[in-house]
């Protein structure tokens, strides 16, 4: 099992310099991932400073050498699938193919889609997701792409470098516990599990579709949310292949230093 430190650019970790300091203590403290929260907006009772997650992965990519990163998650449903994409096959040469795209369908806290005129329908969310994923991993692809679908378009286009990643660079796909089984086969396409808001034992039953519809859980990563003070002993034999060491919004930059430069309190390479 690896450990990520998983952290929201949210308050005193809106700035740039800070988080680029602290994912350079990550990587010195033995870490071996770095993961941002993507989102625009944050209810008012949240913190009120909030940086974009690309760019400040852009910048921790420049800094590191080692640290896997990537948004966690990127809600495609309120992208441009060539945008992400692009963006991403960047992201993946800068850091030297170190980059994990994770999305998922976003959600409306505090209206967070709604005020900005994006559609709040999960169902069509989830539609939006489908067929953006469908263009993305496309374009990935190299080869010419030719995609005229309900939402998005790609008319005889094709995308440039190809990733350094190969055969794909590895996406992972948010799903709730509660989630019906929709969104554990679109994430049995894909190369990884991002659990949110799960039980062991709903953790247990959607690892159980997922090995399903894939066959196994071979090659396959379940990236877990855990916070400082857990026991996550017992989580390798759960299935998780990653233990995403999360703080919530908010939380003070020293305390966050702390524990990053505490190194992971389990390791098992």
């Amino acid at each position: 099992m690896r450990h990520a430190v998983f952290v929201p650019p949210f308050g005193e970790l809106a700035d740039p310099a800070t988080m680029v300091d602290l994912a350079v203590a990550a990587e010195a403290a033995g870490w071996d991932g770095f993961y941002l929260w993507d989102h625009m907006w944050r209810p008012p009772d949240k913190p009120a400073e909030i940086a974009d997650a690309w760019i400040m992965l852009a910048a921790i990519a420049s800094a590191t050498r080692e640290l896997r990163l990537g948004p966690m998650v990127t809600p495609l449903a309120r992208r441009r699938p060539h945008k992400v994409a692009r963006e991403a096959l960047t992201l993946d040469h800068l850091s030297g193919g170190r980059l994990t795209l994770g999305v998922g369908l976003g959600v409306n806290t505090g209206g967070e889609l709604e005020r900005f005129g994006e559609e709040t329908s999960e169902i069509l969310r989830a539609e939006m997701l489908d067929e953006a994923l469908e263009v993305v991993l496309a374009l990935w692809r190299g080869e010419e792409v030719d995609h005229h679908g309900r939402h998005y378009t790609a008319a005889g286009v094709r995308f440039l470098p190809r990733p350094v990643q190969q055969p794909r660079i590895p996406v992972w796909a948010a799903a709730r516990g509660t989630s019906g089984s929709r969104p554990l086969r679109r994430a049995a396409r894909l190369d990884g599990l991002f659990p949110v808001d799960t039980t062991p034992e709903q953790l247990a039953r959607m690892l159980e579709l997922v090995s399903e519809h894939r066959g196994s859980l071979d090659g396959f990563d379940v990236a877990l949310r855990v916070f400082p003070g857990d026991d996550v002993s017992m989580l390798d034999a759960a299935g998780v292949t990653w233990a995403m060491w999360s703080f919530h919004e908010g939380e003070p930059a020293a305390k966050v230093r702390e524990v990053v430069r505490a190194g992971p309190g389990v390791r098992n390479r």
